[in-house]
């Protein structure tokens, strides 16, 4: 494998980022990974080396590089409770940011794949968790020529009652979609998901939208209080699965 801790171009600058692929030539069909809130740190490095031992180039950006470069929190600040919300509340400023400029950030993080050597011409896939799913669908609505497929786990602000929330433009998209919802979700209720649910059906869009009943907001994150074992393994089944319909290794 080989791994890089990178600078890469994106709308405001430069993010920095850790991009893995296998070794050999390829070619490996290329995908962006939306981190947490969180941030670059431990945890998402190895979920990317998991995705890429199986032949993807992975690039995992630093979706606040406007505000802050990595690590944006501390080990120790994930698997207390009150720390880890006390830590969401430091980052939540900057989310707004991000929000704004996330179409345009991934057109220059997909660019900079398709320019790796070794990476597989044409579309990419995106998948991404907790506030990286959202962002995730949000890009793949803006270039949906650009990308193959969508994964999106216990993502939350999916469904909104405002003109740009993100369920009212799933109709642009072309590729294959995936959602793991996670249980009792406060960002993500059972209406929510049902809205979601008719919103794709009405744009005809390929889906698959599961509940994990029993794992909490953030059950993939290991690294976190809010880690749930069997929730991080079903995941990985349906993002495998999704990856081999949608995008295979050649």
């Amino acid at each position: 494998m080989q791994r890089t801790e990178i600078d890469v171009p994106a709308a405001d600058g430069t993010a920095d980022a850790y991009f893995v692929r296998p070794d050999g030539s390829g070619p490996f069909p290329g995908l962006v990974m939306f981190m947490d809130v969180f941030g670059l740190r431990p945890r998402i490095r190895e979920m990317a080396d998991r995705v890429a031992e199986r032949g993807y180039a992975v690039l995992v950006p630093n979706l606040f590089y406007r505000g802050a470069r990595s690590p944006l929190v501390e080990p120790a600040e994930l698997t207390d409770g009150a720390r880890r919300g006390a830590a969401f509340q430091r980052l939540a400023p900057l989310m707004p940011a991000l929000a704004a400029g996330v179409a345009a950030d991934t057109a220059a993080y997909l660019d900079f794949l398709a320019a790796q050597e070794g990476v597989a011409p044409g579309p990419a896939g995106l998948f991404g968790y907790c506030m990286g799913g959202r962002n995730a669908l949000v890009a793949a609505i803006a270039q949906p020529e650009r990308v193959a497929l969508v994964a999106s786990f216990h993502a939350g602000g999916v469904v909104t009652d405002q003109p740009d929330s993100p369920h009212l433009g799933v109709a642009a998209l072309t590729g294959e979609v995936y959602f793991g919802h996670a249980d009792n979700d406060g960002s993500m209720t059972p209406d929510q998901i049902k809205a979601l649910e008719s919103a794709l059906d009405a744009a005809g869009v390929t889906y698959t939208s599961e509940l994990y009943e029993g794992a909490p907001h953030g059950f993939t994150m290991a690294d976190t209080a809010m880690y749930h074992p069997a929730g991080e393994e079903r995941h990985w089944q349906a993002l495998f699965a999704l990856l081999d319909r949608a995008l295979p290794v050649s």
